[in-house]
């Protein structure tokens, strides 16, 4: 018997699979989330993940489950943004990571909904994602603001309830951009007008803050 026949690397890859599948049911269901909201069809996810239903419902009985997993692999991707080399100036960085943050706002929202009336294990989750994600946030202001882009002068706390407050718009309004809007504030930051970048989807308008 070869080594890769062994019990033990047939469970190795066996977890490694089921890491993977994992791993893209959260990225699906994140994106799906975002279009359609918490209540979409499981069916939905399936699509966008190429897996079964049967596969998401081992992995996630009940669409708390879900919507819980969904957010900590959201959040931990936004909180690792400073531990991952990336392209660009301080400034596209600050401004991808603000669309990302207003796509993670889909969900935070829809937490509460899908937790129902464990407000307890909300709230525990909440502080959870301002505690990670505010410094990381204040990173990338600095950072900006290091390099000339941006003033000095904002706080992280203030700027993360002014993105919060502008994705609030979705809700009442169909035609509401909040990717244009959070382009705005942040403009209203920049020391001199930054470079124009390409149109990007307006993928947080399509769901709920």
């Amino acid at each position: 018997m070869s080594t890769a026949d062994t019990p033990s690397a047939s469970a190795g890859r066996k977890r490694a699979d089921v890491r993977r599948n994992e791993q893209k049911l959260l990225d699906a269901a994140a994106a799906v989330f975002v279009r359609l909201g918490i209540d979409a069809p499981v069916r939905e996810i399936a699509a966008e993940s190429g897996l079964g239903m049967g596969t998401i419902y081992r992995h996630f009985p009940t669409r708390a489950d879900l919507v819980v997993a969904v957010f900590r692999h959201q959040v931990d991707a936004l909180a690792a943004v400073n531990a991952a080399p990336t392209a660009g100036t301080p400034y596209e960085v600050l401004r991808q990571w603000v669309h990302q943050f207003a796509d993670f706002l889909v969900t935070k929202h829809g937490l509460a909904e899908a937790l129902h009336s464990d407000q307890a294990g909300f709230e525990s989750l909440h502080n959870e994602f301002v505690e990670r994600l505010m410094p990381v946030l204040d990173q990338l202001l600095k950072a900006s603001a290091a390099a000339g882009y941006t003033r000095s002068d904002v706080r992280a706390y203030d700027f993360m309830l002014a993105i919060g407050n502008l994705c609030i718009g979705v809700e009442n309004f169909p035609d509401y951009q909040a990717r244009r809007m959070i382009d705005l504030l942040l403009a209203g930051l920049a020391r001199t007008a930054p470079a124009a970048t390409a149109e990007e989807p307006e993928q947080a308008d399509a769901g709920r803050p």
